[in-house]
């Protein structure tokens, strides 16, 4: 099985950017984790049509045969004025249903404060109709994210004591409760990952009648 996490801040070098190369380095059980940072792409803004993906040198075709290989994915986006970023909107509205239905994705907000909520809601409204994209029922908010995950080091928080705790390097207690929820997520991620493979396959070898009457959906 494949992974693919995409991060969708609009800065080079930026906090999604830090928990995506985390998390691809925790993802286990896929034969190959890949990691799109959409910033460095210049990706044409999609008006409705097909021609829009592919205008010169566009970098869409690369990008969109990562997300057709892909059995899961991982979305991350800043939270900016309490919304999802626009280059994953853009980037969620250019995939095509043929590439990403029925494919399981974790949600991850990333947010310098405390707040994070209002893009998860977003993208949970609004961001998966068309693309039939399957958004797991649990999601991930990474506040304060300057503050953690700033190494690679991996803390198992049902496994250490108060003393253990206390020697980890100047990790506290919030940095090592977050890395296993991260755990968590990502095992559920790869349970849905096999399970949905199932549904498209049967999705393909026995299609609804007029099933491409149904292609959006409402």
């Amino acid at each position: 099985m494949k992974l693919l996490i995409v991060s969708g801040s609009q800065r080079a070098q930026s906090q999604s950017a830090k928990v995506a190369k985390y998390m691809s380095s925790t993802a286990t059980g896929y034969s190959e984790v890949s990691h799109i940072e959409l910033c460095r792409f210049d990706l044409p803004f999609w008006d409705g049509e097909p021609e829009s993906k592919s205008t010169e040198g566009s970098p869409w075709t690369m990008i969109s045969h990562k997300v057709r290989r892909a059995d899961a994915l991982i979305l991350i986006t800043p939270e900016w004025g309490g919304m999802a970023s626009p280059l994953l909107k853009n980037f969620l509205l250019m995939c095509d249903n043929q590439d990403t239905a029925h494919k399981p994705a974790l949600l991850v907000s990333v947010v310098s404060g405390i707040s994070g909520a209002y893009p998860i809601a977003e993208l949970r409204m609004n961001a998966l109709k068309n693309n039939k994209i399957v958004a797991l029922p649990d999601h991930l908010i990474i506040r304060n994210v300057t503050e953690v995950l700033n190494t690679h080091t991996s803390f198992g928080s049902s496994l250490l004591d108060s003393e253990q705790r206390l020697e980890c390097e100047g990790e506290c207690e919030r940095d090592i409760d977050l890395r296993g929820r991260i755990d968590y997520s990502l095992h559920m991620l790869h349970q849905y990952s096999g399970a949905l493979i199932g549904i498209r396959e049967r999705h393909a070898s026995t299609p609804y009648p007029k099933q491409q009457e149904y292609c959006y959906g409402m």
